[in-house]
Order: structure tokens, then sequence, then C-alpha cells
């Protein structure tokens, strides 16, 4: 394949989705700097976006590899992603990503890495690997503490579940368990004990989650390493982000609200309605990242929102259809708080920046890893209404400015400076510690062979 002689061969693969791809990517980079090859594998209308993020120095070290997904109706290639898809047709990329079976086999035959790591979204890649030989090891990008919630079930007594002021029994039901991205709780613990590493790294630190790492711990058949909050620290500027930069340049320090939610969910009608009056009634600058379904041609991002916003929001608010670059916008010190859906990379990139939490989940971990904010000082959630969950403006409005400005916003904003502080100051002993762990294990199983 051309690459350069290095310790380690790992090939990676996550679930198809831009908030796992992203940590795989950056867990990608901090190996490659450490001795090792990547192999990352996806579909191309994924990697097209990787690529982007790939500069010289990387690509020396880390190899994209494409896999290709049988076209199925209603599924064409630009479809083999989570970003922008249809939730109906959900089910169906997961079908079209397990009939790939026989492609990944011939990748692994043919490229012959030391490891697997693959998403434990996609615990059926670990068996693959398992019947040619090659030693796997999961990796969990969801909290710890909702890893933990989805473990319970299965292996502790609920008496011994270590949430606080998080009230489990709201997530309780058939929207969360015993389903997730496809897999059961007990797809999730099936291990190979012969061809497994039997480890479990698990994207987050001790400083925000410890208890529940502990959890996991515990309840695993697997030795848990978190491994870092694997954020992008040094986003790539875009041209056709510039103008976005030249804006928030303007803006006093900490005065702006950044509002998204993620590559997945799309709003509905009331609830674009209802953020879009409550950021009005905030009075405060925001830049908010709009989305529109795919299969909604033709319609635009002035056509989803209230008649006027523009001209009532004037110069104070910019709206971006589609995409923005997250953290380049969390990063700026103009941003002083985030409006979110709560998907677990969104909160740790808020929390490495220094930006508070307005949290307004949406589905699956998202209410929980919302309850987990508030409960580690970093931020407020949203309440919606009674049994309705319906959102309302002026609620909105109050909580946006409770984060930015208020009097019971002032914890808030200097925990969360203060645990990025703190992260910041700790480095990547982590990763330096997995490297270690990857080099002794395949030493030890060359010894063997």
């Amino acid at each position: 394949m051309g690459e350069p002689k290095r310790v380690l061969k790992v090939l990676m693969l996550p679930w198809l989705a831009h908030g796992h791809i992203s940590p795989f990517l950056q867990l990608a980079k901090k190996l490659s700097k450490r001795n090792t090859f990547i192999y990352l594998c996806s579909t191309p209308i994924n990697l097209l976006s990787v690529t982007k993020k790939l500069s010289t120095p990387y690509t020396e070290s880390i190899k994209l590899v494409e896999i290709n997904l049988p076209t199925l109706p209603n599924l064409p290639p630009h479809y083999h992603t989570t970003n922008g898809l249809p939730p109906h047709l959900m089910d169906t990329l997961k079908e079209a990503f397990k009939m790939s079976k026989p492609e990944l086999l011939d990748i692994y035959c043919s490229l012959k890495p030391d490891f697997v790591i693959h998403d434990c979204a996609v615990m059926w890649v670990g068996e693959v690997a398992w019947s040619v030989g090659i030693p796997t090891i999961d990796f969990v990008t969801f909290s710890a503490a909702f890893t933990s919630f989805y473990l319970k079930e299965m292996v502790a007594p609920l008496g011994e579940f270590p949430f606080d002021r998080i009230h489990i029994h709201e997530f309780e039901n058939d929207k969360v368990l015993p389903v997730i991205n496809g897999i059961t709780a007990d797809d999730f613990e099936r291990v190979n004990p012969t061809d497994s590493c039997n480890l479990r790294l698990i994207k987050s630190s001790r400083e925000i989650e410890g208890k529940y790492i502990d959890y996991v711990t515990r309840t695993s058949k697997r030795q848990v390493i978190p491994i870092g909050l694997l954020v992008d620290q040094e986003p790539l500027i875009e041209d056709d982000s510039l103008g976005l930069i030249h804006w928030l340049n303007k803006k006093e320090k900490r005065s702006c609200v950044f509002v998204s939610f993620g590559s997945e969910y799309f709003l509905t009608s009331e609830e674009m309605e209802e953020i879009a009056h409550g950021l009005e009634l905030c009075n405060l600058n925001f830049i908010w990242v709009v989305r529109v379904s795919k299969e909604k041609d033709g319609i635009k991002v002035e056509d989803v929102l209230p008649k006027g916003f523009f001209e009532r929001v004037g110069e104070r608010g910019r709206v971006v259809e589609g995409w923005a670059p997250q953290t380049m916008i969390l990063s700026h010190q103009s941003i002083g708080g985030f409006l979110s859906h709560c998907g677990w990379s969104s909160i740790l990139e808020s929390i490495t920046f220094g930006v508070p939490i307005i949290a307004m989940p949406m589905h699956v971990d998202q209410p929980l890893n919302a309850r987990l904010v508030v409960e580690v000082g970093v931020g407020l959630e949203i309440e919606r209404e009674g049994t309705s969950g319906k959102v309302n403006r002026e609620v909105v409005a109050k909580v946006v400015r409770e984060v930015v400005l208020g009097t019971r916003g002032d914890h808030v904003r200097k925990k969360v400076r203060e645990i990025s502080n703190d992260l910041m100051s700790k480095g990547e002993d982590e990763i330096d510690e997995l490297t270690k762990r990857l080099i002794h294990i395949n030493q030890e199983r060359k010894h063997t062979m």
C-alpha cells in the first residue's frame, strides 16, 4: 500500500454518522503522531468531508479507505450517511451497511491491520475481523452516563445506577431501549474472548464523568479506557466561513449564542417557530444553523422561518443553512453560550472551549446527556411543557439569557471554564497509555503466534 514502516497498523471503522466519524478521526490523528499507521474506513460520501480535515502531515500516516454499500431502493450513494438522511431511511442504511460484509472482509484480508477499532454501534464489524484472526477493540462514542444507563438493565439492579439528579424513569421507554442504532444490549456486550482484546475505549474524561466511567468499568466484560474528549482544537477556516468570523470579530466578548441541533435531527415547524421567536425575545447576538431535509427540494431557509424574522433580528443574527464550522465558532471569544441538542460530541466541544450549554435535547441519548450537563454544572436545560413536550419561546429566551448573562448562570460560566482549563493542563496522558497498551498487546500476540 506504500505506507511508511511503523510500529502498528490500525484500521478504524465508525458508524456512518458525522458525530461518530469525527472522534474516530481525532483518535486517528493522535495515534498517527505515535508511530501508528491508520486506515480510516467509511463510505465515499462521508470520506469527502474527512478529506478536507486531513492536512499534509496526516496524509502520510492516515489513509482513507472506501467501503461501498449496495444501492438499495431509495438509498442512492449520497444517502450512504446519516447526515441529512430522511429519518424513515435509517433502517435501510443499517441494512445496506450490514450487506457490505463481503467487501469489508476483502478490506481486512488485503490490508492485514494489527487491530480493528470499530464503533460500538456496529459490533458486527468486530465479528468479521475475528473470522480472519484480527484482534478488535470497540469504541464507545456515547457518554459514559448514557452507556451506564444502557447497560444497567442487563447487568445491575436499578438501585446501583449512579445518577443523582437525573430522573432516569423518563428514559425507560422503547425510544431508547432496547435498541440503539440497530444494536441490542446483548449485542453491545457480545465478545469473542479469543480474538478480541477485551478493551473498550470511551470518548470521555474522569473530570466530567468519573463515576459513570467507573460504572461502565464494573459492568462491562472489557477493560474500559477513557481516551479524552477528542475535539479538534485546530479547526480549518474555509473561505465560505470567513464572513462568520468577520461578523463575530465585531461582537463583544462572550456576547453571542451559537445555535445548532446536529446533523441528524430535523426540527418540526412548531419547534422552528418557537426557537426563532425565542431568539428574537432574548435580544442577544446569535448564529443559527438551520437544516432542511434533502427531500424538500426547492425549500429555502426563508420558507421555514417566521415571516419577517430576518428583518426583525437585523444585524444581531446570522442564519446558516445546513452546516457551519462548529469548532471554529465555539472557539471564538465572542461566543458566550451554545444552544444545543446535546449530542455527545457537541457537549464535549463546548466544554473544551469553555462555552456554557443551553440544553435542548431531541432524541436517543440527548435527553440524558442534557441532565448530565446540568449535573456537572456546565449548563442549564430548556424545560418543555408538560406531557406535550412543546417548546415555549419565552422559556427559550429566559434560559438563553440566564446562561449568557444572568446571575443564575454565573456558576455555569465559571464551572465550564474551570473544567476546560483542567482538561487543557492534563494533556494527552490517556492517548499515551493507550498506545503503550496496543504495542504491548501486539508484541505478546506475535510471540504466541
